[in-house]
């Protein structure tokens, strides 16, 4: 009886270790923007900081706006994602995926750049001849768009009758080839704009108080069962930003190489002039992080309840909710 005893207490032992070690080895699949945004994500996945955490990542994705990015975890394909904040509020109001913001990456972030021969002021985007162009309808951008609409008097009715919509990587190459005069995109491509002599009108600073930009979001799931794998990810992605805010040059020579080799599969452009001259070089990522952000992994419950209010009264989600809803902040130091 005793050596059954015995025998029992063993296997529970090695079981419980069994379990243990195949909850540790949980592979995990992240989700970034084709954007300087998630440079935090870039750096530390060139440097290895993932492995050496003890992190097993299956899959490392690159989305070209964050509301395609908002539409994988809709579809249950990622587990963690560097996203902008309004999209991930889209995806946890109109799509119920049970997501938390366990951290921040960076305020601000976006910009309206414009032809400079053709748009001169605010006003004139009014104009009929000059060609406007957006990300669609619910995006950080669009609702940049919507505060330019407000905060300057403008005719948002007759003004949206002639927006194109399109990702920010189009609007700087129909900018580019004359297509369009102006055009709200996502850092890098304002910065990779003023190189090719265009010039950013408005920047997210000058329309948008404490605008959270981009968070790091995980699936409950994760949480609740590898609470330490949620955990590992906000310290590698601290790491990352401070890397940013103390090595500046290596951060934008590490990102711009990143975003390079991710372009060559996400960008609908091949080997032509237009392409070459939308080559991310490692002095647009500097001067994007360093003059445009503001890297930071703290969070504001309030500037992102102001996010979620907005999102609602333009009619882009049901109905407002509490922040801490959506927040799950104990990761952070």
């Amino acid at each position: 009886m005793k050596k059954n005893t015995k025998l029992l207490v063993m296997f529970i032992i090695i079981g419980g270790l069994f379990c243990c070690a195949k909850k540790e080895e949980k592979s995990i699949k992240i989700a970034v923007e084709f954007v300087d945004h998630a440079s935090s994500a870039y750096i530390a996945k060139a440097k290895g900081w993932f492995e050496k955490a003890g992190l097993k990542i299956e899959a490392f994705d690159n989305y070209i706006t964050g509301m395609a990015l908002a539409a994988a975890l809709t579809r249950g394909d990622i587990d963690a994602a560097y996203i902008c904040m309004i999209p991930a509020i889209s995806a946890y109001a109109n799509g119920k995926v049970k997501i938390k913001v366990v951290c921040g990456t960076h305020k601000y972030g976006y910009g309206l750049i414009v032809d400079p021969e053709k748009v001169k002021n605010v006003s004139d985007l009014m104009k009929l001849e000059v060609r406007v162009a957006c990300s669609r309808e619910g995006s950080p951008l669009d609702c940049l768009l919507n505060k330019m609409i407000e905060g300057y008097g403008l005719d948002g009715k007759e003004l949206k009758k002639k927006i194109l919509r399109m990702p920010p990587p189009k609007v700087l190459l129909a900018l580019q080839m004359g297509r369009i005069d102006a055009g709200f995109c996502c850092e890098q491509f304002p910065t990779m704009g003023e190189r090719m002599g265009f010039k950013e009108l408005l920047s997210a600073q000058d329309l948008w108080t404490e605008m959270q930009g981009s968070v790091l979001v995980v699936k409950d799931e994760l949480i609740e069962k590898h609470p330490d794998i949620v955990k590992k990810l906000v310290e590698i992605t601290e790491k990352g930003i401070e890397y940013i805010n103390k090595y500046p040059d290596e951060s934008s020579l590490i990102v711009a190489q990143a975003l390079t080799v991710a372009g060559e599969k996400i960008l609908p452009v091949k080997v032509s002039k237009i392409a070459e001259k939308l080559q991310i070089k490692p002095d647009d990522i500097q001067k994007s992080l360093t003059k445009k952000m503001i890297n930071t992994i703290d969070i504001d419950i309030e500037g992102i309840q102001q996010e979620i209010d907005y999102m609602a009264e333009l009619g882009y989600i049901k109905k407002t909710f509490e922040a801490t809803e959506l927040l799950e902040l104990k990761f952070l130091k």
